[in-house]
């Protein structure tokens, strides 16, 4: 609250000072598409004050999905969300009028990580997939691509040599494996460790290293709403470079505790596991920007796993916009 001094008439004393009301903060309904340390620094934008120090009042929900996150940004019921850059694709052919922009990146490449029922005798090998289930995401999300990628790159073809089931919606994959159903799964962190330390699978590749860098998710909004709304899209970018920068130096236990409101049933000592896990595969950006040859690397892959037509690739500037973190300080 700023102070206003008033001279007082008379010895030069001062007469009480008028109290002036600082600006609300503005409101913002953002969606994150899962909960998992994958999104770790947009949790300590959160817990370290940092959106609030922007001039932002963040409400944050699980969309459990990012079509159901897509969904919520086109019916406006949300303002930005975290989501992958495949979705941003599929709407620009679409025939939405109203077309999502990707402002800022948060994740430098997939974090899932491939979880083995059984622990592998010796050094695991890609084709020990051949003739299993491995239980995936939807069709055509980016879970799903980056694992037939990797599969592709260790010569492994994801059609024809195992069955992919993706047909197990993200809240009910744990229990589908504590079930017993399939041989391999993805997943992300907490889940992994938490699944290792119970005894119900060993951690055998990380999608996000067998792959290589490509923007995996990225935070979204209308281009309705970046026109109206480009002071909201700065500051939200400013706040996200301050916790990428704070990200890349703080030790994990730190961060562990920053995080650790969103992970109530979490032990500490798991997070930290989780957190060192993610940043030995470079998991997370240092630069917001969504590079060129990320969305061209990604509809590559799209086009390869067959659900995008070459036809129907689109041009980097109908999905990306790079003006905030072309100014982005935080």
């Amino acid at each position: 609250m700023q102070w206003i001094g008033a001279a007082a008439l008379g010895l030069g004393m001062l007469a009480p000072a008028a109290a002036q009301t600082a600006a609300a903060p503005t409101k913002v309904r953002y969606e994150e598409v899962v909960r998992s340390v994958l999104y770790l620094p947009a949790y300590v934008a959160m817990n370290q004050g940092f959106f609030r120090e922007a001039g932002l009042d963040v409400g944050m929900k699980t969309s459990q999905g990012t079509d159901k996150g897509m969904a919520a940004l086109l019916s406006g019921s949300a303002d930005i969300v975290l989501i992958g850059p495949e979705a941003s694709i599929y709407v620009a052919n679409s025939e939405s009028p109203v077309k999502p922009k990707i402002f800022s990146g948060l994740t430098a490449t997939d974090g899932f990580l491939l979880l083995a029922r059984e622990k592998p005798a010796g050094a695991f090998a890609w084709d020990q997939l051949k003739g299993k289930a491995v239980m995936g995401f939807r069709p055509g999300s980016n879970p799903d691509v980056f694992l037939e990628t990797a599969m592709r790159k260790n010569g492994v073809d994801p059609k024809k040599d195992l069955k992919i089931v993706n047909n197990v919606g993200p809240a009910a994959r744990t229990g589908a494996w504590l079930a017993g159903q399939n041989d391999y799964a993805i997943f992300l962190e907490p889940e992994a460790t938490l699944l290792e330390k119970q005894g119900k699978g060993t951690v055998v590749a990380s999608i996000g290293r067998t792959v290589g860098p490509v923007d995996y998710t990225v935070f979204t909004a209308t281009d309705v709403f970046l026109k109206q709304n480009p002071g909201v899209a700065q500051a939200w970018t400013n706040a996200i470079v301050k916790a990428q920068q704070y990200v890349a130096k703080a030790p994990a236990a730190d961060l562990a505790n920053h995080i650790a409101e969103f992970f109530p049933t979490m032990a500490k000592p798991d997070l930290i596991a989780a957190i060192d896990r993610y940043r030995s595969i470079g998991l997370w950006k240092t630069n917001p920007t969504v590079e060129r040859q990320a969305i061209d690397t990604l509809q590559d892959m799209l086009v390869a796993s067959g659900v995008l037509d070459t036809a129907k690739r689109v041009k980097y500037e109908q999905v990306v916009v790079t003006d905030f973190t072309a100014k982005a300080k935080p």
